[in-house]
């Protein structure tokens, strides 16, 4: 599958100058990298088939309310699909099998029942963005909604989503590092931190450098290697069930009612890449077939989902791990292999998440007269305190399925669930027939019961894990 990210006026000898794609196929899936995918996009960046090619750069504000102008859209619609599944799949799939596990069997058909209206939502995009030609991103359908105000709301989900899943990528390299290491001490006479810790904080300085990185095609190549990693995951833990390395034999109960709201905010994080489904829309040849690709798409990732949960839940009971890599048996070489993929995947992503604050900091906020190599120091300075920020907050708050959760229900349902309805009520009001209204404020209201009820759950149950482990 090529890793692709094509704009216009890329002047490249490569294939990919003939097509000058309008589209993000970087397959980026950590719910908050879609959008950084999204504004490297706006630049002129081509990655065909792990070769780079150079571009004349040109900087565009992708908060300028103008439009960008009309460009290629080559994008098939397999390729979307692809796209489209690349851009789901990623950390919610680690956790899959214990929101089973915890929720019963019977909670799997809300992981289904998500995974229908989140496509359904996806699907209203594409329609937000027919009634409008010139919105191309997701926070210009808010402001095509709601105005400016609009706009502020939905880039404040945007960045929130992405600096949480920073934390919860961070919270899971050091729960698996120490696996990798296992049987490594590492003491520092001037700081109280135990061997993970340290283990954790060597791995962030070594991708600390990534932030200070201007070449965009560099970070683009930085995603593809987050993408290899979910493969991966997903392929170990297939393995250890198709080949009975651990027998598949435990119980999966029915139904646990007061674990649902907690595990619904787990079971939606899986299936939030809204931000940047827009540009995947406006990057198709056909984009009438844009819902058929969102239910193709959704089809197959729901199934994915459901087929590594089910086999999670047998192989390891009671036992299964909130991330499925620290279950598996730790002699198995595809045991090992999972966890340098875990370990590996956040140590991808910092760059690529960073670039939205980064492009926004450097157009924006810093003076057009501030030489390239100043800002270039003040951009990579930022960076660097942002994620020792987030470095500090996940070993203070090592608990990754309840941080994870917590995005999931205080973020990614609004941006999944409530706001793509809200917008399109908004947009096509007086236009749209009785029964699809009702149908849209029914999901409005499922998405904000779900958001109230498992924030306060996952909240409830971090803070009671936190509280539990300072008093110790």
């Amino acid at each position: 599958m090529n890793s692709r990210i094509c704009k216009s006026k890329c002047l490249c000898s490569s294939n990919c100058l003939s097509h000058q794609k309008n589209q993000v196929t970087s397959n980026e899936s950590v719910h908050g990298s879609d959008l950084a995918v999204q504004y490297l996009s706006t630049y002129n960046v081509c990655v065909e088939q792990n070769q780079v090619c150079k571009c004349d750069l040109q900087t565009t504000n992708v908060d300028d309310d103008h439009y960008h102008g009309n460009q290629a859209a080559n994008c098939s619609f397999t390729h979307a699909v692809i796209n489209m599944i690349g851009m789901l799949i990623g950390l919610g799939q680690l956790s899959t099998p214990y929101a089973l596990q915890s929720g019963g069997w019977i909670s799997a058909f809300l992981s289904v029942g998500l995974g229908m209206v989140c496509a359904y939502s996806s699907h209203l995009l594409g329609k937000c963005l027919d009634k409008n030609p010139k919105a191309r991103s997701y926070s210009d359908i808010g402001q095509h909604a709601f105005g400016r105000k609009g706009r502020v709301l939905t880039t404040t989900f945007i960045y929130i989503e992405i600096f949480m899943a920073l934390v919860s990528y961070t919270i899971s390299l050091h729960d698996n590092i120490i696996r990798v290491f296992f049987g490594t001490h590492l003491t520092l006479a001037w700081a109280k931190l135990s061997t993970s810790q340290l283990l954790t904080l060597i791995a962030v300085l070594i991708a600390l450098p990534s932030l200070w990185l201007r070449d965009l095609s560099s970070i683009s190549l930085l995603s593809f290697g987050g993408i290899l990693m979910s493969i991966i995951i997903f392929s170990t833990v297939a393995c250890t069930a198709i080949f009975g390395v651990v027998k598949a034999n435990h119980r999966v109960p029915a139904l646990n009612l007061h674990n649902i709201p907690s595990i619904s905010g787990l079971y939606i994080f899986g299936y939030t890449g809204h931000i940047v489904f827009p540009d995947l829309y406006k990057g198709m040849k056909d984009p009438s077939k844009f819902t058929r690709v969102t239910i193709v798409s959704f089809t197959i990732v729901t199934l994915l989902y459901t087929l590594l949960a089910f086999m999670g839940a047998k192989l390891f009971g009671p036992e299964v791990n909130p991330q499925i890599t620290l279950s598996m048996p730790p002699h198995l070489i595809v045991t090992k292999i999972a966890l340098w993929a875990t370990v590996l995947t956040p140590m991808t992503k910092y760059a690529l998440e960073f670039a939205p604050f980064a492009i926004q900091l450097e157009n924006n906020l810093l003076p057009q007269s501030m030489s390239s190599r100043t800002k270039m120091i003040i951009r990579g300075s930022v960076g660097s305190i942002l994620l020792l920020i987030i470095l500090i907050l996940a070993l203070s708050v090592p608990y990754f399925e309840h941080v994870l959760g917590l995005t999931g229900s205080l973020v990614s349902t609004g941006v999944c669930l409530i706001l793509p309805c809200v917008f399109y009520i908004k947009i096509y009001w007086g236009q749209i027939p009785k029964p699809i209204l009702v149908l849209n404020l029914i999901f409005i209201a499922f998405g904000s019961f779900l958001g109230v009820f498992g924030t306060i759950s996952s909240s409830k149950s971090l803070i009671k894990k936190f509280m539990k482990a300072h008093s110790a």
